[in-house]
């Protein structure tokens, strides 16, 4: 059996119209280029992009059949930090850590070092499960990776 081929992404606003299946993935499962994967419907699809792509909540991919498999974000373990919010997305940027930015809170991935570096700092955390959709690179969307200092 050949597996089918999904060689084109659509940014979420790019398409409209219902979904013909769905991949939920976490964070690091959403930055891929080559990958086989399985959908909510049980599927197997491999992705097969022209370049490394960070999928956020909302995108699709196109199947070789023109049908679109919507992204979504799943739900995965995180901090929710709350306190002088200025300071510790400082911090936590320094330590160059994916972070998503609410008006209220801060949320990024679970881990025990941080969280004690960010209670030193006088910042509420507390553990949750939700989406992570953390703040793109400052030249463009999606993730950075890799960078000279």
């Amino acid at each position: 059996m050949t597996l089918r081929q999904s060689t084109r992404l659509l940014r979420a606003g790019e398409w409209t119209g219902p979904a013909a299946d769905r991949l939920v993935l976490d964070y690091e499962g959403r930055f891929l280029r080559r990958k086989k994967l399985t959908t909510e419907a049980g599927a197997a699809i491999m992705v097969d992009l022209p370049g490394t792509v960070s999928l956020n909540h909302g995108d699709a991919l196109e199947r070789w059949d023109g049908k679109r498999v919507e992204i979504i974000a799943a739900p995965e373990p995180l901090l929710r930090i709350t306190g002088d919010l200025t300071r510790l997305a400082w911090h936590i940027g320094n330590r160059h850590t994916p972070c998503q930015i609410a008006e209220d809170h801060l949320l990024i991935r679970a881990d025990h070092v941080l969280a004690e570096m960010l209670a030193t700092l006088g910042a509420q955390t507390k553990p949750v499960m939700a989406p992570f959709t953390p703040e793109g690179g400052a030249y463009g969307h999606g993730r950075t990776h890799g960078h000279a200092h």
